[in-house]
């Protein structure tokens, strides 16, 4: 597994969406959205492959394949485009809190 940078240290896994595929993937990811501040993003694909995009830098779009990864810092706009059949999934990191127990990856039904 390859990734496109790292979540900084000091994060942890707050939640992961559902996997999403060429039907159930949500509109708002196909344009211009960011992930909150403060939080940043990791999308996993899982099957197939999927180009993302930043919006600062649209004609350097990455192709992230099966078993690849790609952070997605905190308000920095981006979309996802679907080249063919793809499955992948959202991991949302917080920063740690003091006594924090670590990351309890919670499934979520979708983006929210």
């Amino acid at each position: 597994m390859t990734d496109h940078d790292r979540i900084p240290d000091g994060f942890t896994l707050a939640r992961i969406t559902d996997l999403f595929d060429n039907d159930s993937i949500p509109a708002g990811l196909l344009r211009a959205h960011r992930v909150a501040d403060g939080i940043w993003g990791r999308l996993v694909v899982h099957d197939g492959q999927v180009r993302f995009v930043f919006e600062d830098r649209p004609d350097d779009p990455i192709a992230v394949g099966a078993g690849d990864a790609v952070v997605i810092p905190p308000a920095r706009p981006h979309h996802v485009e679907l080249d063919g059949p793809a499955r992948f999934a959202v991991e949302f990191y917080r920063p740690d809190t003091a006594g924090d127990g670590g990351g309890d990856g919670v499934e979520s039904t979708g983006l929210a």
